[in-house]
């Protein structure tokens, strides 16, 4: 195969997975890393792609665009269900804290909540603090602030406030991306002021995010990696990001 024709096959299976590492590409292609490293490099300068740790990501996937709460919700449902139900083996036992990110992941671990454990759930989402309004184990604890009309999140300086006096056992966080290198981030700077300041207030960070979130890369970081102590997903995962992830010291959990 010619360099030509495996930079644009990497293109195309770049755009079709969202993600591709060195490590496969020099696998399937049967090249050395540095070759495969060159091929991005070409594909970078010609716009196709964005080099990140270990790999890269279409040239979309570095964006501004938030999608609002219904557009996501039925966005890789059965991963979110499954992450979501495997998210419950990281709560607290019960007297506990949880701290709830707003988000469409979030929400399901929310909705799966035992009923018959008693935490204090505090959240600043207005869908999650509905759903759990119900739930006759949760002390329910509602954020407040001004709430954005694309994420039904409350964020400025009162959530910012609230969330500097607190701590909590664990914070469940969704993210829009996710890399080794930029850490988790988010397009908007008021979400990701309060997405710190949850990742601070908590003993234990368990980001929950499918597999599709991983490695691509949004405008504004608002955690580092080293940050996070657990990331439950899905099995999209590729293997050599998993291993990458553990090496950093985060507890994969593949739902």
């Amino acid at each position: 195969m010619y360099a030509e024709e495996r930079q644009q096959a990497i293109a195309v299976l770049a755009a079709d997975r969202g993600r591709v590492s060195v490590a496969e590409l020099s696998e399937q292609y049967g090249v050395t890393t540095e070759t495969v490293r060159r091929d991005l490099a070409v594909l970078e300068r010609m716009g196709l792609i964005r080099r990140v740790h270990g790999g890269a990501v279409p040239a979309t996937a570095l964006t501004t665009i938030e999608l609002g709460t219904s557009e996501r919700e039925h966005s890789h449902a059965a991963e979110k269900d499954r992450i979501a139900k495997a998210a419950l083996d990281y709560l607290p036992p019960t007297g506990g804290s949880v701290l709830l990110d707003a988000g469409t992941t979030t929400a399901r671990v929310a909705a799966a909540l035992p009923t018959d454990r008693d935490l204090v759930a505090l959240t600043n989402s207005v869908p999650i603090a509905a759903r759990l309004s119900g739930n006759a184990g949760a002390r329910l604890h509602l954020i407040g602030g001004r709430v954005r009309g694309v994420t039904q999140a409350a964020v400025g300086a009162e959530a910012l406030r609230a969330l500097g006096e607190l701590r909590v056992d664990v914070a469940f966080i969704g993210t829009n991306a996710l890399t080794i290198g930029h850490g988790l981030s988010t397009p908007d700077p008021d979400e990701a002021a309060v997405k710190r300041a949850m990742i601070a207030a908590a003993h234990r960070v368990v980001v929950v995010a499918d597999a599709s979130k991983v490695g691509r890369e949004d405008l504004l970081r608002f955690g580092a990696i080293e940050e996070v102590d657990v990331l439950v997903t899905d099995t999209g995962l590729p293997t050599a990001v998993h291993a990458e992830l553990t090496e950093c010291g985060i507890e994969v959990a593949i739902a």
